[in-house]
C-alpha cells in the first residue's frame, strides 16, 4: 500500500521538475528576446535581411563575438533560422522568418511582443528591495523599476492603442457622438504613461483635446517627447499629476484609465477625483485586467500571468503609503464596482469589447 501511495507523488514530483526546468529555459529565452529588442538585432534583420554575425554586428554597432553567440542561441531556440549551419561560425547566415517578424520586430503590429519580454525582465530590477518589502510590508516605488520599464510598457501597449482605440471608444454611441461633436470634447487620460493612449485618442478623433496625466516624472518626460514626435503638441498636453488630486484640470467630457487602476495606492480617492472632474453628461472608461470573476485555482494563463506581475511589481507599487489599498494586478470586476460605488458613481457597466487581456468598464455618475 505504501508503494502504491508513493507512485502518484513521484509522478507529480517528476512533472513539477520538468515544468520548472522548462520554465527556466523559457525565462532565459525571454531575456534573450529582450536583449535582441533593446540592441536592435531583430529590427536590423527585418530591415536589412539575412546577416552573418559580422554583418549584424556592423549594422548594430555591437561586438561580433557577443552577436555570434546570440545568433546561435536564437537559432537553437527556433526564433531564427540559419543557412549552412556546418559552415564556419562567422560565415553562417541567419534569417528572421516572415511569420516571426510581426512578433519580434514590427513595432506597429498587434502581435508585437518583444516589449513584453522587456517588462518581464525589468520587473526584476529592484529584487533586493522587493525582498525587503515582503519582510517589512513597505512598498517599492515605481521609479525603482527603472526608466526601461516605462519604455517597455509604452512600447507594449502602443500597437493596440494605435490600431484599436478608435473602435473601443467608437463602440459606445453617446461617447462617440460627443467625441465628434462641437464644441470640441476635452478628454482626460489618467495614468497615461508615455501617452500612447492619449496620442491614439487625438488621432482617432481629430477635434478633441487630450490631457495626458501621470504621477511619474519619467513617464511624463517620455510622453512629451512622444507628443512632439507625433506633432500633436497643440492637442495633447502632458501634465504631471497625482490621480488622487482633485485639481485635475476638468471638466472633461470623457476620462479614461487604461490598465492603471490596479496600481493606484488610493483608487477610491482617484475615482472620486475623476467623478468631480466630469462635465455634465460625461463618463469614464476604464480598461483593466481580464481576470476571473473569483479566486478559483488553478488558474488559466491570463490569471497566472497577472498574479506573476502582481507578486513582482504591481502589489509593491500599490503599497507605498500606510493606508494604501494594495489592490495588486488581479483586479476583479466586483472590486471595480466596489471602488466606483464608494467613489459615488451610480452605475458601472462592463462593456462588450473583446480583448484577450483587458476588461472594459464604463462608469456613470
Amino acid at each position: 500500500m505504501t508503494d502504491l501511495a508513493a507512485a502518484p507523488a513521484t509522478n507529480a514530483t517528476d512533472a513539477l521538475v520538468e515544468r520548472l526546468f522548462a520554465a527556466v529555459i523559457d525565462t532565459l529565452e525571454v531575456a534573450t528576446v529582450h536583449l535582441g529588442g533593446r540592441l536592435g538585432f531583430y529590427r536590423a534583420l527585418a530591415d536589412g535581411g539575412d546577416a552573418t554575425s559580422i554583418e549584424l554586428a556592423a549594422r548594430t554597432g555591437c561586438a561580433e563575438r557577443y552577436v555570434r553567440e546570440w545568433l546561435e542561441q536564437q537559432a537553437v531556440a527556433g526564433l531564427l533560422t540559419v543557412d549552412a549551419a556546418d559552415a564556419e561560425p562567422s560565415a553562417r547566415y541567419y534569417h528572421l522568418p516572415a511569420a516571426h517578424g510581426p512578433v519580434l520586430a514590427d513595432e506597429n503590429d498587434l502581435n508585437y511582443l518583444t516589449p513584453l519580454a522587456g517588462i518581464a525582465v525589468d520587473v526584476l530590477l529592484p529584487f533586493e528591495q522587493l525582498l525587503d518589502a515582503y519582510r517589512t510590508g513597505a512598498g517599492v516605488p515605481f521609479e525603482a523599476y527603472g526608466p526601461a520599464l516605462v519604455d517597455a510598457i509604452g512600447a507594449a501597449n502602443r500597437p493596440q492603442f494605435a490600431n484599436m482605440i478608435g473602435d473601443w471608444l467608437g463602440s459606445i454611441p453617446d461617447v462617440l457622438a460627443r467625441l465628434r461633436a462641437t464644441p470640441p470634447a476635452r478628454v482626460g487620460d489618467v495614468a497615461c504613461g508615455t501617452a500612447q493612449s492619449s496620442i491614439a485618442i487625438a488621432r482617432a478623433f481629430p477635434e478633441v483635446t487630450v490631457y495626458a496625466l501621470d504621477v511619474d516624472a519619467t513617464s511624463i518626460e517620455r510622453a512629451r517627447a512622444n507628443i512632439g514626435a507625433a506633432r500633436l503638441d497643440g492637442r495633447v498636453r502632458a501634465v504631471l499629476h497625482d490621480a488622487s488630486d482633485p485639481d485635475m484640470g476638468g471638466p472633461f467630457d470623457l476620462i479614461t484609465i487604461f490598465e492603471a487602476l490596479h496600481d493606484m495606492n488610493h483608487p477610491v480617492a482617484a475615482l472620486r477625483a475623476v467623478r468631480a472632474n466630469l462635465a455634465p453628461g460625461g463618463s469614464v472608461v476604464i480598461a483593466d485586467e481580464r481576470v476571473a470573476e473569483r479566486f478559483s485555482p488553478p488558474g488559466d494563463e491570463i490569471e497566472r500571468a497577472n498574479y506573476g506581475f502582481s507578486v513582482l511589481h504591481c502589489l509593491a507599487v500599490g503599497l507605498l503609503d500606510e493606508d494604501s489599498v494594495g489592490t495588486g494586478t488581479v483586479l476583479r470586476a466586483d472590486t471595480v464596482r466596489a471602488y466606483a460605488t464608494s467613489a459615488g458613481f451610480a452605475r458601472v457597466d462592463i462593456l462588450p469589447i473583446e480583448h484577450d487581456f483587458w476588461r472594459f468598464y464604463r462608469l456613470l455618475p
